[in-house]
Parts: C-alpha cells; sequence; structure tokens
C-alpha cells in the first residue's frame, strides 16, 4: 500500500498557514478569522479521526473490485499506468465533485467543506467527515480496468495535496496556467455563493473538465464566500451532521412517498409540492429567473462571536495541545489496537465538541470541559509512566478555565 502522503504533509500545511497568516497581516487582507480558521482545522482533524476507521471501507472497496474483477493485468511500474491514472483520478473527481453539489445526498457529504465564510488555506483542510464513503463509488472504474491499489492511492492523495495551495485570496491570476490548470482564481469562483458562481469550477488539479463539460466560469466580480444558507455555528459534530438530519426531517413532512426519496436524491435546492422554502433558499436571487437577470443576492453579516482574551488565550492553548494530541494519534495509528484508537479518536472528536461550544459560550461545553480535562488528567496519571507528573498540566487548565467562566457568568450577571 502507499504512504500516507496526507499525513506526512501536514507540518507542511500548517507551516504554509502561517506564511499566509504573516501574508495577510502584511497586506492587511483580513484573510484569516482566528474562530473561524480553528473550526476548519477542527473540521479536518475530524475528517482524519472519521477516516482511521473508514480506511478498511473506502480503500477496502477499490482492493476487493481489483483482486477479484479487474480486466487487465497491469505493471505497477507500467509508465502508461502511472499516466493514465493521473488523468483518471482527476476525471472521475471531477464527476463525484460535480454530483456532490447536484444530488443533495451526496451534497451533505461534501457541504461542510463549503461552510467557511472565509477563504484562506485552513479552508482546504475543513474536509466532509463521510466525504470519502461517497466518492470512492467514482474511482471502482480504474480498479475494474485494472490501474493497481498502489497507483490509484498515490494519485489521489497526490490529487488532494494539489488542492491545498489553490485556497488562498493571496495569489491573483497566473497567466497561460489559467488555460488548462485549477488555479486558485478558478477556485475562488467555485466557493463563492456568488448566483453567477453556483455550481462553477469542479475541477480537482485540470480545469479543462470544466470547459469540456460546460461548468466553467471565469472570476469576474468579488467573491462572497460560504453557502447560500450559513451554518451559524462552531460546532465541528453539527456541521457534519446537520444537513442530513435536515434531509431526514423534510422526508418526513414530505406527503407523497416518491417525494421522501426524491429529496435525498434530487439538487440540495429542490422541495416538492407541500414543503416551504427557508428565507435563504427563497431569496429571488437564486432562481433560474434571478441568476438568469442578474438578480443581486442578499449576503447576511459574517457568523462572529467574542469571547474574553483570557479565554481566547485558553482556546488557543488548547487548540494547540489538541492538534498536537491528534498528529500523534494519526501518526501511530497503524500500530494500535482497536481499544486505543477509539479512546484516542473519541478524545478528539471530544475535545474539537467542548472547544466549538467554548467559542458559543455554551454551558453544556463549560460543563463537558472541566470534565474532559479531568479525564486527560486521570489518563495521563494512569498510563503516562515516567511523565505521568504531566497530569498536573489538565487539572491547573481545569482550575484557570473555571476561574474564567465564573468571572464571566458574574460580570453578566
Amino acid at each position: 500500500m502507499a504512504p500516507d502522503y496526507i499525513t506526512m504533509a501536514i507540518p507542511v500545511f500548517l507551516f504554509l498557514i502561517a506564511v499566509e497568516i504573516i501574508v495577510s497581516r502584511l497586506k492587511k487582507g483580513g484573510y484569516y478569522d482566528y474562530h473561524d480558521s480553528v473550526n476548519d482545522l477542527s473540521a479536518g482533524i475530524l475528517s482524519q479521526v472519521v477516516g482511521v476507521f473508514g480506511k478498511i471501507i473506502t480503500v477496502g472497496l477499490y482492493v476487493y473490485v481489483y483482486q477479484n474483477w479487474r480486466l487487465l493485468e497491469i505493471s505497477e511500474k507500467s509508465v502508461i499506468a502511472w499516466v493514465a491514472c493521473f488523468f483518471g483520478v482527476d476525471f472521475f473527481y471531477y464527476w463525484f465533485h460535480r454530483i456532490a453539489h447536484e444530488s443533495a445526498v451526496f451534497w451533505g457529504s461534501h457541504l461542510p467543506h463549503h461552510q467557511s465564510e472565509e477563504y484562506n488555506l485552513t479552508v482546504a483542510l475543513r474536509q466532509g467527515a463521510f466525504q470519502s464513503f461517497f466518492s470512492i463509488w467514482f474511482y471502482v472504474p480504474l480498479a475494474l480496468v485494472g490501474i493497481p491499489p498502489l497507483i490509484f492511492l498515490v494519485h489521489s492523495q497526490f490529487n488532494t495535496i494539489y488542492q491545498f495551495w489553490i485556497h488562498t485570496r493571496a495569489v491573483g491570476k497566473l497567466g497561460f496556467l489559467e488555460i488548462f490548470m485549477n488555479t486558485p482564481s478558478h477556485h475562488r469562483v467555485h466557493h463563492g455563493k456568488n448566483p453567477i458562481y453556483i455550481d462553477k469550477n469542479y475541477a480537482g488539479t485540470l480545469i479543462i473538465w470544466d470547459k469540456m463539460f460546460g461548468t466553467f466560469q471565469e472570476e469576474t466580480e468579488e467573491v462572497h464566500y460560504g453557502t447560500i444558507k450559513p451554518l451559524a455555528s462552531w460546532n465541528p459534530i453539527w456541521a457534519q451532521v446537520h444537513y442530513f438530519l435536515e434531509l431526514f426531517q423534510k422526508s418526513i413532512k414530505a406527503p407523497r412517498f416518491l417525494d421522501k426519496i426524491l429529496l435525498w436524491f434530487k439538487g440540495p435546492g429542490w422541495l416538492p409540492t407541500g414543503l416551504e422554502y427557508d428565507a435563504f433558499m427563497a431569496d429571488p436571487a437564486y432562481s433560474p429567473e434571478g441568476m438568469k437577470n442578474r438578480v443581486p443576492a442578499r449576503y447576511p453579516a459574517k457568523y462572529r462571536t467574542k469571547l474574553s482574551t483570557a479565554l481566547e488565550i485558553y482556546t488557543f492553548v488548547n487548540f494547540l495541545f489538541t492538534l498536537g494530541f491528534a498528529s500523534y494519534f494519526f501518526f501511530m495509528s497503524p500500530t494500535m489496537l482497536l481499544g486505543a484508537k477509539l479512546f484516542y479518536g473519541g478524545f478528539v472528536a471530544l475535545s474539537l465538541l467542548t472547544l466549538g461550544g467554548i467559542f458559543e459560550s455554551k454551558r453544556w461545553a463549560h460543563i463537558l470541559e472541566i470534565h474532559r480535562l479531568f479525564i486527560g488528567a486521570l489518563m495521563i496519571a494512569l498510563y503516562g509512566g515516567d511523565i505521568g507528573f504531566l497530569a498536573a498540566i489538565p487539572i491547573m487548565m481545569a482550575v484557570f478555565f473555571y476561574l474564567q467562566v465564573f468571572r464571566t457568568e458574574m460580570k453578566k450577571a
């Protein structure tokens, strides 16, 4: 099997994010919002946690089809196979990505990637935790032809890694590369909620697919980022599941049985007779007539929350600890037993959940955070061995957090 290049690239991703933050400050570009970026990274970490357990299904499906139903015997050393797979992965990614915007249930798996109202390199890491379970089916033809799993896994990872750098406002148009490559300008269009930009530029690496299949749009006006209906939450788990829950609720309310099924597979904006559009989806700018006549859309203010300076510092330190813990988990997971994987993965998810709740000043998150810190202290004390004394760190963090929240509540009173 191929090495995990995406996990190996994490330090490079973080370094480039730091560089972009510096560039943003120097240019006074305002590319970053602290809460938004932490939420982007939280979604990315959560998707990697799910991936630790999900690869047995996603990679397993490709390997199973290859081993049992391949039509050709192709060597892993074949140059033609490597070149063909590059184009094949990019072609099938285009079609998955397009269907992920045109079919509701697929949109649910991809939606988290588009929820950020900013556009920077952290958005590249904001991924749908369940997306790979939907996308892998589009690559089955490569397995049927006989492309070895090693070649496929290398190309699929580098297709993903390539798309990291195009999530930036710091890079303008790139001359002749705009003709055939997916560039930051092309991908900014894709992330725009401007009516003219909706459902455009699905490319992964090569923009030629959009030009061939009629979904290309050049960047011609200022881009407004995010989804038509904003998430308005920093909860990374809610971001992953809320749309599926909405689809389920709508299917229950739909009067006809056929409509209950069609809701999952028709476009994300489709509703059967008997159900009403909400205020966001009812914006006439997004109707076929409105898009044709370039009716201006209503762009609500970006979702923002505020914390005290002390709590902002606390959440930043907390996130760094969580990032380090998660990185250790990702690098060591291949050697871990299932029980250890479940504990590490669960603790990372719990940490990200409470962090999002703290950003929103949720009381349940304050209570959960205290318990999380004491669980962490207990595990370090019991299994930390020579470093068991470090259990004092989460205990001190718990005391500090409690005092800061108590002070905030007292000021409100």
